[in-house]
């Protein structure tokens, strides 16, 4: 594995890439952003540059759809495409359309087995899930900056006869070690599911991966393999950093992240992925 440093030179990877087009996907919260949802000067900047370029870069986030619009601008990014949603919803960007994008892939699933399963394990956790609407619905007063809208306060089982994009589950009561062993004790079936930094579980419809919405991207835009690149920190971006030619690990990633990516680079707090998107100019 390769431990990238703010050198000029850090390895035959780190070369220009003779003009060739690269497909760029990136992660948000812990990559573009830190922990407060702040993006430095010397990650925007880097990031519009590559855009710029005309390289196919893409947003790939567990963030919901509004809650990625706001990244998408910072970026400059107008056209080309974003996933949301761990892979749930992808964006087509158009300055031409209305809002500026269509939803052009949206992966539904039935989410009351996996709920039922986890309210009996996890009783006083929180639960929201996002419906095929983009409405957020939620039990007690769950609000979460990833959502991008304000949840609406439901019973469970409004929740339970709803289709979803999305499920989150939150415990302010676990640890993340006894989150995580409850969690392995329900045997979630049927769908996809990544546990975050905390006691925060995500959902998605079976097979449905940031990885998964950028192959079908990537064959759409006839991206060879080789020409692909991710960079991310979360248990969420295992499956994109393995998917992509050269997947990047931010410094500050879990061990199983960085197991998964091809090479490290400095964490979010020290402009990691400025430093990997300066290379590829």
């Amino acid at each position: 594995m390769t431990i990238l440093t703010d050198t000029p030179v850090a390895g035959i990877d780190d070369q220009p890439n003779d003009n060739q087009k690269l497909m760029i996907a990136l992660d948000v919260d812990g990559t573009l952003v830190d922990h407060d949802g702040h993006m430095s000067p010397a990650v925007r900047e880097s990031a519009q540059a590559v855009v710029a370029e005309g390289h196919d870069v893409l947003i790939a986030t567990g963030r919901s759809l509004n809650a990625t619009l706001p990244i998408i601008e910072q970026i400059g990014l107008e056209r080309g495409y974003a996933v949301c949603c761990n892979g749930g919803v992808t964006l087509r960007l158009d300055p031409s359309l209305e809002r500026g994008y269509e939803i052009i892939h949206k992966a539904t699933f039935d989410p009351a087995p996996a709920l039922k399963a986890l309210r009996e394990r996890l009783p006083n956790a929180k639960y929201a899930l996002e419906d095929e609407d983009g409405n957020f619905l939620s039990t007690e007063r769950f609000q979460d900056a990833s959502f991008g809208v304000e949840s609406i306060g439901v019973d469970f089982q409004t929740m339970l006869d709803s289709t979803a994009v999305r499920v989150v589950v939150f415990s302010s009561e676990n640890t993340s070690e006894e989150f995580n062993a409850a969690i392995r004790h329900v045997g979630l079936s049927g769908v996809t599911y990544s546990v975050g930094w905390t006691a925060w579980l995500d959902i998605a419809a079976e097979g449905v991966t940031k990885a998964s919405a950028l192959e079908a991207l990537r064959l759409q835009l006839g991206t060879d393999p080789d020409n692909t690149v991710a960079i991310g920190d979360g248990r969420n971006d295992i499956e994109m950093l393995t998917w992509a030619g050269r997947g990047v690990a931010m410094g500050q990633a879990p061990d199983e992240v960085l197991a998964a990516a091809d090479e490290v680079t400095a964490s979010v707090l020290d402009d990691g992925a400025a430093l990997v998107l300066r290379g590829l100019l």
